[in-house]
């Protein structure tokens, strides 16, 4: 697929409810009181010889909310933010330390909801590389690539369910050699695969 490709299907998405996108974490009540905190990641498309692939991060142990996990690079949506596409390339700069003009952002997938009370917009991006990263230490602890055929592939999207009292909850795994993508991140793979795979 090539970069225009890849513009043209974000441009026809719209958003994504008619295409059975995900819109949020499956089973969730969403009854947190007041608005959604809206943070925005970047889905940092990389074109390596092979193929086309995803910029994810893991994040290190330590940290109090979501230690350990994958993720795509991002964060909160601060108020000096002209924008949701600025803000994920604020984020992928003090995360990875991505510069912000490596990356032509080339549309955005539906915001999706989590459980925990935030409204995540993913912002799709061309990164071109060689990548010269410089990760926070504090908050990551590994940068790495998944090939996006690997995330294409339905066969590599297992849902899975947990429960807790009366509530179950189901959420997309994409395991990936040694590593297990959940949650939020697996459930905007998914719907970009959808959007891909179409």
């Amino acid at each position: 697929m090539t970069r225009e490709e890849l513009c043209e299907r974000l441009a026809e998405a719209g958003d994504g409810r008619d295409r059975g996108w995900l819109e949020g974490d499956q089973g969730a009540a969403f009854e947190a009181p007041g608005e959604p905190v809206a943070a925005a990641v970047l889905v940092g498309v990389v074109p390596r010889p092979g193929g086309l692939s995803i910029l994810l991060t893991q994040r290190t142990d330590h940290l109090r909310d979501h230690a350990g996990q994958i993720s795509f690079p991002g964060g909160r949506v601060e108020p000096g933010d002209p924008s949701l596409a600025a803000a994920a390339l604020r984020e992928a700069e003090e995360e990875i330390g991505l510069p912000p003009e490596r990356v032509d952002v080339l549309g955005a997938l539906a915001p999706y909801r989590t459980v925990t009370g935030f409204r995540i917009h993913p912002v799709v991006g061309w990164v071109e590389p060689p990548l010269d990263l410089a990760p926070d230490e504090f908050e990551v602890a590994e940068v790495f690539e998944v090939p996006l055929a690997y995330v294409l592939d339905p066969a590599n999207h297992h849902r899975q369910c947990y429960r807790r009292g009366a509530t179950t909850r189901f959420y997309y795994v994409l395991p990936y050699q040694e590593r297990f993508i959940w949650g939020a991140t697996a459930g905007i793979l998914v719907n970009f695969s959808s959007l891909l795979r179409r």
